[in-house]
């Protein structure tokens, strides 16, 4: 059936009202069994029995229509009743490619919002007092969690804010960090994740480290342990700051402690010309702009490109959390970061790490919210381009 007619009729994101199916997770389920309640993943039940491979006509298909789909306007993140994107559909079924095609539309859609918002900007910058000025409509896509630690798509409307933040009580546990109401700032389930970034960042003794972003102190801890020449903290929070100084931190030799936001802190240091061979940052409440900023604003700055200690240059990192909420989203945000970067001139290296089952082990109890529901960490890496 040739949906081109249609689609000149009507919008390719109409929803199907009992099961919430656009046309996208239409053309990803023919793929599956006819009887949705027996898939389980990749291995596809119908009545029993295994389905037979989907054939490569069936899948060339699909591919057809999802391309036709998005050329026509369909949104890749719509959600249908079982709170599932078309991605989402498409990686339980193991449909690799149908999922390939859905990370790249999302990665063109956010590349594209966030071009607009950067028009925006610039234009009501330069008509603050004409009174007729109107916002432009754009497209009504669902936001996903765009924070580094941020609140979860299905939460958005929970209002963490990093000036709330700043503003809350803390309360300190043995395995986490948490605000005035329950969020985590913090988690000791990191660990794991934070050592290993502190290797790759200080591969030798006596290099200099910038870290933004105290928390429960985990990663600076471990950078401690690799013997640095110099160590600066970026830390706002008076509770956090507070807890620098009953454990001995302003005391360490090597240490700096930085007390304010790093958008107060950094200008202070690029004007010092204070350089590092390795810089982390890891900060709550705030969102992918404020990232973006830090590393095309001041990270160009302070990274010593002719640093690191072994010849490589200085590296730098960062928490990433960008879409942890769902696998898709964090797929597509990893790819946005990454042409972000290079834009910036960096060039980034992944490591993939495994997250255990963080609701088997209770991490999340007394929490208000989950911030990461995957089970693999894509930790990045960065360095200057040649």
């Amino acid at each position: 059936m040739d949906l081109r007619p249609l689609l000149r009729q009507a919008s390719a994101s109409v929803q199907d009202p009992e099961t919430g199916f656009t046309p996208l997770h239409a053309a990803i389920a023919a793929c599956s069994p006819e009887d949705e309640d027996t898939v389980d993943g990749p291995n596809q039940r119908q009545n029993g029995q295994l389905k037979e491979e989907t054939t490569s006509d069936d899948l060339e298909a699909a591919v057809k229509t999802v391309k036709l789909l998005l050329q026509n306007g369909a949104i890749w993140n719509d959600l249908d009743n079982n709170n599932e994107t078309p991605g989402c559909l498409a990686h339980r079924l193991g449909l690799k490619e149908l999922y390939e095609l859905m990370v790249d539309a999302g990665v063109r859609a956010e590349l594209l919002l966030s071009r607009l918002d950067e028009y925006e900007q610039l234009e009501n910058s330069g008509e603050e007092d004409d009174e007729d000025v109107t916002d432009r409509d754009e497209p009504d896509i669902p936001e996903a969690n765009l924070e580094t630690k941020g609140v979860p798509t299905e939460q958005m409307n929970v209002d963490v804010n990093s000036e709330g933040y700043l503003r809350s009580e803390l309360t300190f546990q043995d395995d986490k960090l948490l605000d005035a109401d329950a969020n985590g700032v913090m988690m000791a389930w990191e660990a794991d994740i934070m050592k290993r970034t502190a290797d790759l960042l200080l591969p030798k003794p006596g290099l200099r480290v910038l870290n933004v972003g105290h928390g429960l102190g985990i990663i600076d801890t471990y950078f401690q342990s690799l013997s640095p020449q110099s160590h600066h903290i970026i830390e706002a929070h008076p509770a956090v700051l507070a807890k620098l100084r009953r454990g001995g931190w302003y005391e360490k030799l090597g240490v700096v402690i930085h007390e304010g936001r790093w958008q107060d802190v950094l200008p202070k240091l690029v004007q010092e010309n204070l350089v590092f061979d390795a810089i982390y940052f890891d900060t709550f409440a705030e969102d992918y702009k404020a990232l973006r900023e830090f590393f095309s604003e001041y990270v160009i700055g302070l990274l010593d490109p002719q640093g690191g200690g072994d010849g490589s240059g200085g590296r730098w990192g960062f928490f990433n959390g960008l879409g942890a909420d769902r696998r898709i989203c964090y797929d597509v945000y990893a790819k946005v970061v990454e042409l972000d970067l290079s834009e910036a001139g960096f060039d980034t290296e992944w490591e993939e790490i495994t997250v255990p089952d963080l609701d088997k082990s209770g991490e999340w109890e007394g929490v208000r919210r989950k911030y990461w529901v995957l089970n693999k960490y894509k930790l990045p890496i960065c360095r200057f381009l040649d």
